[in-house]
């Protein structure tokens, strides 16, 4: 008689804010969902610690905090480890979602930059919540159409000459790059599709070789990586 599978470990979740009703809050209903809720912290400085010592899969990390402020701790979690692989072997980064209750537009391009895989409305649906900690998990981007129009505008203030040569993406087959112009501007797997003319999984596929390609995690780097090289302008037809 074959024994029966373990059941999957539950997803780690660290909570970052500095309002502990907040924080209460959310660990209830990430603990309903069957979270595991690792740690609570304060302040972005303990939520590095934190983090460092419990190894969360997805930290929820508030914009505005004493100490440190989300921006500058998402940015360290983020961070490639500067001497290699953790002691154990295993090399440890999490998904950080950026949670607010304020407009968007001076935070957006700074905590996207730093690293963040999203953003999540402090007021938004418990639903929203856990749909958010599951898809961050497994490697996707919380990049509303909303968040992507707030990036576009970004960019369209910079000067022309901010943007560097497209040199990075040279490494690209013609329709990987076509795929690239289209998550640039905001549009799902499932709008891709119908674009192209092909299948989702195709486009999941040229999706995940373009990341491996230019050295990406998610989708939100490569909608940044668009812009900057200059591969996609506001404002202009592709």
């Amino acid at each position: 008689m074959t024994a029966s599978a373990s059941p999957p470990l539950p997803l780690r979740v660290l909570v970052a804010d500095d309002q502990e009703l907040v924080r209460a809050g959310f660990r209830l209903i990430l603990e309903a969902a069957g979270f595991a809720v690792v740690g609570e912290a304060a302040d972005g400085a303990e939520a590095v610690a934190l983090a460092a010592a419990e190894r969360p899969d997805v930290v929820l990390m508030d914009i505005r905090m004493p100490v440190m402020d989300g921006i500058a701790a998402t940015r360290q979690l983020t961070a490639p480890a500067p001497d290699g692989p953790a002691p154990d072997g295993q090399r440890w980064t999490p998904k950080v979602v950026i949670l607010t209750t304020f407009d968007l537009d001076d935070y957006v391009y700074e905590a996207l930059r730093a690293g963040a895989s999203g953003f999540l409305l402090k007021d938004a649906p418990r639903a929203d919540l856990i749909a958010a900690v599951r898809v961050a998990a497994a490697g996707d981007a919380l990049l509303a159409p909303s968040v992507t129009r707030r990036l576009i505008e970004a960019f369209a203030r910079r000067p022309a000459s901010a943007s560097p040569a497209p040199s990075r993406l040279a490494s690209l087959t013609p329709r990987e790059r076509d795929i690239l112009l289209l998550v640039a501007r905001g549009q799902s797997n499932a709008e891709i599709a119908g674009a192209l003319v092909v299948s989702e999984a195709t486009v999941k596929t040229h999706v995940t070789h373009l990341l491996a390609k230019l050295g990406l995690r998610d989708r939100v780097q490569a909608v940044i990586l668009a812009y900057e090289t200059g591969a996609v302008v506001p404002g202009r037809p592709d």
